[in-house]
């Protein structure tokens, strides 16, 4: 069975697509039959609590017994995959991403259930959240604030019409929040008292900040605010739907069925509420009060409940990528964007960025089956190229390392998994100076196949670079021919009177690391 990767877009398109999301509470799969016009039909859902981040100490570590439960969930879900001929995409949130042992998570999910999972960021995650609730509302037009309460954190999004222009990943969850205040099962109002000051006080700044969006929906999703809703509406006595989606509760239902819970003392006395899910019981109150605490300070009168979320926006989010309209470059509409942005902001002179990414794709394209490279990888060396000098935003010297580090700490490259943007990081920051070396730190904690990825494409660059040494855009030929003696990059202008000799002088000094890897020498020369 293949395996739908994130990071790459593709033509083809599988008729059966799986996407699963691995939360800190519970792993999802949706499986959907995909038509030519990129819609699709659900055919089965399936969901394991297994409590991944049950752990103490804030989650810093998955517990080993936690990491099997993860494993056969994800086996599981292969397997049902498999039954229906589907590609999988797999997306990780809060709990691996915080874990300081995800690695052997993502190893195990790989090598014993047959899963590649990609890590993504908070602010990706609520993206992808809009992306799925956007499946089963009719919100597209109205400005939306999305509230997704995950075990291990909660997700804060401002939308309107698709795009993003507020998204706050906070570390407060129902099972986090549990953990601090509620661990030993007793509810009393005192402990609530305390609890109620921790989230007005950690949602007081995106609070501010949403209500100066001047939302005029508020959407909630998640397993808490799927219960929450149930139990306002049993109260109300009103019979529970087979779907809740486009449901709603007031903010005063929302704190009757709080009140309800704190009076049940814990999560024994709760289990005969009418409307709460028996699977959530323990972690029920602490979810509950986020959503309540998420209403208050966001200002919001009533929730609307959708039953889409991450695994659907996962789903959309890959046909979308396999369907889209921009196919005529490297970079996805919503990845490319964000690429654009963060170059618009820090890079001194966009022409050259341009021109040098065209280059290093013109370089990829010739030497990509020579160096082993797939297909898809040439999307993450052009962004690379596009973002090599954003580090001058901070200061000349060591450019490089600096443009490392912005890279792998801006929050508007959305669409890219965590490991993305790490290798687009350090393609970028070894595009001058030393070559990848075990030697430094964040090189070496890369895959052996990731370390291979990153000497490759920083080696294509280098040359790019070189070939625009005059930031004229001379060159506008390039002619790479491969024999079993070498390499020759051969270049030109668009005519013979335009003077390439300083950008061919140029990225002949930094044919190095290129050699190195084909095993075979490289120059280049005037054409």
């Amino acid at each position: 069975m293949a395996s739908l990767r994130l990071e790459g877009y593709s033509t083809s398109l599988p008729e059966v697509v799986a996407a699963i999301d691995i939360g800190t509470n519970s792993v999802h799969m949706v499986v959907a039959k995909v038509s030519g016009s990129g819609r699709f039909e659900i055919l089965t859902r399936e969901k394991d609590m297994v409590r991944l981040g049950s752990a103490a100490g804030d989650m810093k570590r998955l517990d080993p017994d936690a990491i099997d439960r993860g494993v056969a969930a994800l086996d599981r879900c292969r397997r049902i995959a498999e039954t229906w001929d589907a590609d999988i995409v797999a997306v990780a949130t809060s709990a691996v991403r915080e874990a300081e042992n995800r690695d052997e998570f993502l190893a195990r999910a790989r090598d014993e259930a047959g899963v590649e999972v990609a890590v993504i960021s908070g602010y990706e995650e609520a993206r992808l959240i809009h992306l799925g609730v956007l499946q089963s509302l009719p919100v597209f037009d109205k400005r939306l604030v999305l509230c997704d309460i995950g075990g291990g954190s909660t997700e804060l999004l401002v939308g309107e019409g698709g795009h993003t222009s507020f998204a706050r990943s906070l570390k407060i969850g129902a099972i986090r929040l549990t953990e601090r205040f509620f661990a030993d099962g007793d509810w009393s109002e005192a402990r609530v008292r305390v609890a109620r000051r921790f989230l007005a006080d950690i949602l007081t700044t995106p609070g501010i900040a949403i209500r100066a969006e001047r939302p005029e929906v508020f959407v909630a999703s998640s397993g808490t605010a799927e219960t929450v809703v149930a139990m306002a509406a049993a109260r109300r006595g009103d019979e529970k739907p087979r779907n809740l989606s486009g449901a709603t509760a007031t903010r005063s239902e929302v704190s009757a069925v709080v009140a309800n819970l704190i009076a049940a003392g814990g999560p024994d006395g709760a289990r005969s509420l009418a409307g709460i899910d028996p699977k959530r019981l323990d972690i029920m109150l602490g979810g509950a009060l986020i959503l309540e605490a998420v209403m208050v300070a966001v200002e919001a009168d009533e929730l609307v409940f959708s039953d889409t979320a991450l695994r659907e926006g996962v789903l959309f989010d890959a046909i979308e990528r396999r369907t889209g309209e921009s196919r005529t470059h490297h970079l996805s509409n919503i990845r490319r964007l964000g690429v654009l942005h963060l170059m618009e902001l820090c890079e001194e002179d966009p022409d050259h960025a341009m021109h040098t990414a065209w280059l290093a794709c013109r370089i990829f394209e010739s030497l990509s089956t020579e160096l082993q490279l797939a297909p898809e990888l040439e999307e993450l060396l052009e962004a690379a190229a596009l973002l090599s000098n954003v580090g001058l935003f901070i200061s000349h010297s060591r450019h490089h390392q600096h443009s490392y580090y912005v890279i792998r700490n801006a929050e508007c490259l959305t669409g890219f998994t965590d490991n993305e943007i790490e290798l687009i990081a350090q393609v970028a920051r070894y595009h001058r100076r030393s070559a990848p070396t075990t030697r430094h730190p964040t090189f070496a904690a890369l895959s052996e196949h990731d370390r291979r990825v990153v000497r490759a494409l920083s080696a294509i660059l280098r040359i790019a670079v070189g070939l625009d040494r005059a930031h004229a855009e001379a060159v506008q030929k390039l002619d790479v021919v491969i024999s079993e003696n070498g390499v020759v990059i051969g270049v030109g202008g668009s005519s013979p009177a335009d003077d390439v000799s300083l950008d061919v002088w140029s990225a002949d000094q930094r044919t190095d690391l290129l050699s190195e890897v084909l095993g075979r020498p490289v120059r280049v020369e005037e054409i």
